[in-house]
Formats: C-alpha cells, structure tokens, sequence
C-alpha cells in the first residue's frame, strides 16, 4: 500500500524538513510486559509487521488482534539526510496509548504517558550516520483504573457505549529537524476590537523572532524583536480584518522565523464570551447546534483512514444541520481540528476521561498533566470554542468523585487559557463550572420541553443529581439529549429508550425534540446524540460506515431553524 496518512500531522506548526516515518514496522506483542527485561530494544528483528499508524486492534494494521495486550513492540530502520547533521533531529508522535518507550540504536532517548496527547523525543546524540534503528515499546492497562481511556471497553467484549480498544501507536510518526535556536512553540491571542494579534512564543537560543501574517496570499501585518531565549511577545496591527465565524472559517496564514528556523502557522480572528444566558461569539448570541461525534472508524477505530475521511465528518454533520460538535472522550487528531478551523466548524476539546478512579487522590497525577498537554497542542484552535476536560463522572465502584479532582483540572485549565470557556464536567457532577450543562434522553417531546419550561420562565434548572450538584444560573444547554435507535443493517445493538416503529415516527421525535430546545429562550445549545453509529450503539443518523439513514435534508431542516436565543 501507499504510505498511510502522508499529509503533515500538524498544520498549525509545520516545518519543511521532516520525513514521514508511516507504513510498515516490525511489531510484536508482549503481554507479559517482560520485553524490557528482555531487551527487546537490542533485538535484531521483531516476529510480526504492523502498517503504522494504525492500532493493532484495527483491520488497517494488517494485524487485527481484539484481545487485551498488556504491551506491544515496534521497530523499524531510517536513515537521517546530511543536510540534517547540523542543529537538532527530533523523532515525534502523534499519539501512542499509553505509556511509551523510546529507543534509538539501543539506548533510551524518552519515555511518555498518556495515550491521546503528542510528544517529541530530540534524539539528536543517539543517531549515527548511515541507518538508525527506532523500538518502541507501548504499555497498556485499560482494567488499572488509572489510565484515562476513554470509550475503550474494559470487558472483553465491546457493550454498551464502549467499543474497541486502541493499544499502541495511532497517529503519525515522523522526523523532524530544526537548528539549534529555533521555535519551541506559539500562543495567538486575537484581539477583534482593536485589530490584532498578539503573539507568545517560546523559543530555544539567541535570535530575532518574526511573524508575518498574510490573509490570501496578501501580506497584512508583521512584528519581530530580538530575544536571548525563553519567551518572546510581539503584537501585529493588521490592515485587514476578516472575522473567523460558524460557517466560515477565514484564517489568516503566518510566518513565523528565529534565527535560521522557520514555521509555517495559521489563526482565526475570533473571540469568544458568555453574556447572561447567551454565547456570543465575535459578540453575536450563537446557538450552538452540536451533534456527539466519537471519532470511531469500521478498519482503523482511532485512526481516520485517510484524511478525506476527517472531512468527510464534518460534512457529513454540515449536511443535516449541525455547526459544531462535541469532540466525545477522545483528543481528536490535529489534521482533524485543521479542518474545523477551515469549514467554520465549532467544536469543544474534551479529554477521554473513562476509566479513571476519580474518587482515588492519585487520579489528579494520572489526568493532569496529559490535559495540560491537549490544551498546549490546541490552544491556537479557533474553532475549539470550550474546554471540557471530564465527561459523566459517575461514582467509580461505589465510591464518590473527589470534588477536588474537577475542582483543580477546571482552575488550572482556566489558569491556562482565559480566553474559553471550561465545563468541569459534562453532565454530572459539576463542581465549578462556567456552563451548568445537563444530559437528558427523554424521548417524550412534551415531556423534554416541560422538564426546561422553569429555565425559560424562572431561570431554574431541571436537575436529577440536584442532591450532587448546585445550579448557579449560569448559562446552559443540554449537551447530550436523543440518541434515538434506528437501525437500518439489522445488527444487534441499542439506542436509548423504546425506538421509534415508522420512520415517520422517527422524524416527529426528532423534531420534536430538537424544537423544544430551539424554542427555549433560555437555551444556547444542543448536541444531539450521535452523528453515526458505532459498532453495537445504532442511534446515529448515519451508520458507521457513514451511510444516511434518511433524506438529510429533512434533519438539516429541522436543526437549522432559528432559535430563540439567537441574534
């Protein structure tokens, strides 16, 4: 096969010098997590391929093992050009579930834990001339209760909302060069009113950082100044400005240079602020019309296919009505929100919190620091309009959350990015919260819109964990509500509540339910549950292989309505 996902990994931060490292690997699984003691890292030749990036659970993988594997094993060979001998080599991943171990030519370059988040290993006093050996050792333990995975099932057997596990490599591997001082990384902080942007970037070395900022192709704003290392902040005043706004995602290209190192970046002027019950967005009241996408995929479950599979998603959602979504337990890739940002695509960045203890005091150790890596990665997202770090927090085996938990990820996510908004946790149970959301699948109609009449009339929310969590007037939505079954393969497999009988039947639920939230004035939002189906949940409007369920346009009619709320 052709190189698998050959496009660069991230747009937001691409640099010329790199080589894809994608395609076939020696691999092989180690559930006695022994290979370290082993020292698989000095073996000559593993006893299987892999096609990377695919996970070893997928089709795509050529590998296709659905059982648990406590640890898996990669190797393969490349060569580093001599142009690059000079400055740094850097070997970087998209994302490897969960704790890996790298080895170059033997020897251990890095480590990292955390099974959605990018890293990088500088592995530039390991590699020689001619071939280099690249090992990697993936360990994985969804049963351990402190390791955030997501909706990995933990049984044998994909039930209820979890599906099948990830375990290894799942996004791209590549090369990567850059001089000694260059860019390590960049915040952007659009200010729409006074017609800039302000720039922060941390940079390695003595040199003069510039930025130029360029809107189709046309030259709009520069700013430099000269630095001795660390943090750098410029401002450019720019001649233009076009608005980023839902349904068009005007982006602005940027050139960023320190010394001999040059990246190539991208922002969107927007910005984003809760007033009253409202979100605004660029100061206009935005009714948020999401629909849960999970990210799952038939052959490559973590891993898009390709990247026209990325777009398709989101097309698929414009195509019945939707604006955005909620990215569900799982960081998404960053060619993903790539194209978010380009097709005015809202979104809200969640982690993958399942199947972590969270009344255990060591979760904090477990969650924090791979949340505060999604937040670094995709901080300069404008479509990413929120943070929503938890997901239904349920009580773990009995026992309570530790409200400290949510407490400290929402303030040191707020610490971290004061220009979003953070729900500490979707559904249940909030603790402090900008957003007081709620998840509600009643499939009455009638009953859907009496349960939110009191928020319409008497700001009051309709709360069935009132005894766990305080409501405090703050703006909400029902961000998971429908989940209606229809299924049209004749699989095995549900839906929440008793499904519809006619599809007539079907769409007078659907609309039913959608307008009691439009026509609530009180009400910024929705998010419907679920774009597709995955694997045994059938209550998609697409199966999951992406094929509609009925004629979309009746769904984009219906969504696309104006509602009370809006400007």
């Amino acid at each position: 096969m052709n190189m698998p996902r050959s496009e660069y990994p991230n747009p937001q931060f691409e640099r010329k010098n790199w080589i894809n490292l994608n395609g076939k690997w020696e691999f092989e699984i180690d559930n006695g997590k022994s290979g370290r003691e082993r020292k698989l890292y000095e073996s000559e030749k593993l006893n299987g391929e892999i096609i990377v990036p695919f996970c070893p659970e997928s089709k795509l993988s050529g590998v296709e093992n659905k059982d648990f594997m406590a640890a898996v094993w990669y190797r393969r060979i490349f060569s580093v050009p001599d142009e690059w001998k000079n400055g740094r080599v850097n070997l970087h991943f998209g994302a490897v579930d969960y704790e890996a171990f790298i080895y170059i030519n033997g020897s251990l370059a890095g480590t990292h834990k955390g099974g959605y988040t990018s890293f990088f290993v500088d592995i530039t006093k390991y590699i020689k001339d001619g071939e280099n050996i690249v090992t990697v050792c993936a360990e994985d333990n969804n049963r351990g209760n402190m390791q955030p995975c997501g909706k990995q099932s933990r049984e044998y057997y994909s039930h209820g909302c979890d599906y099948t596990r990830t375990t290894g490599i799942w996004q791209t591997v590549w090369l990567e060069h850059t001089p000694d001082e260059y860019i390590k990384n960049v915040r952007y902080y659009t200010d729409i009113n006074n017609k800039a942007v302000q720039i922060q970037a941390e940079v390695a070395g003595r040199g003069i950082f510039s930025a130029k900022a360029f809107y189709e192709g046309k030259q709009v704003g520069e700013a430099k100044t000269e630095s001795g290392g660390n943090t750098v902040f410029v401002t450019i005043a720019l001649s233009e400005v076009h608005l980023w706004e839902v349904g068009c995602g005007r982006l602005y290209d940027i050139e960023l240079t320190y010394g001999e190192d040059s990246v190539k970046s991208y922002f969107g002027m927007r910005n984003v602020n809760l007033d009253g019950m409202k979100f605004k967005i660029n100061g206009k009241s935005v009714f948020q019309r999401l629909v849960l996408d999970q990210g799952f995929y038939p052959d490559g479950i973590y891993t898009a296919p390709d990247e026209a599979d990325l777009i398709r998603d989101i097309q698929l959602s414009l195509d019945v009505g939707f604006n955005g979504a909620r990215l569900h337990q799982k960081v998404f890739e960053p060619r993903f929100l790539y194209h978010c940002d380009k097709m005015g695509y809202i979104v809200w960045g969640e982690q993958g919190n399942w199947g972590l203890d969270y009344s255990n005091p060591a979760a904090l150790e477990a969650f924090l620091p791979e949340w505060l890596e999604a937040l670094q990665r995709d901080f300069n997202h404008p479509a990413i309009i929120g943070w929503c770090p938890f997901n239904e927090t349920w009580d773990f085996e009995g026992r309570k959350q530790r409200d400290e938990l949510l407490s400290i990820v929402y303030k040191t996510t707020k610490a971290f990015d004061i220009t979003r908004p953070c729900i500490d946790t979707s559904g249940n149970y909030h603790v402090i919260t900008d957003i007081f959301d709620v998840h509600d699948y009643e499939q009455n109609p009638e009953i859907l819109k009496e349960h939110y009449n009191k928020l319409a009339s008497d700001n009051e929310i309709y709360d069935i964990y009132s005894s766990r969590q305080k409501y405090n007037k703050q703006p909400t939505f029902v961000s998971e509500y429908g989940g209606i079954c229809w299924n049209v393969e004749g699989r095995e497999g549900w839906g929440y509540g008793q499904g519809p009988k006619t599809e007539e039947e079907f769409i007078a639920r659907y609309k039913g339910l959608t307008e009691a939230l439009l026509n609530n004035e009180n009400m910024f939002g929705f998010c419907y549950t679920q774009l597709y189906d995955v694997e045994q949940e059938l209550n998609g409007l697409y199966t999951y292989s992406r094929k509609p369920k009925f004629d979309c346009k009746i769904f984009h009619d219906i969504n696309t309505r104006k509602a009370k709320i809006e400007d």
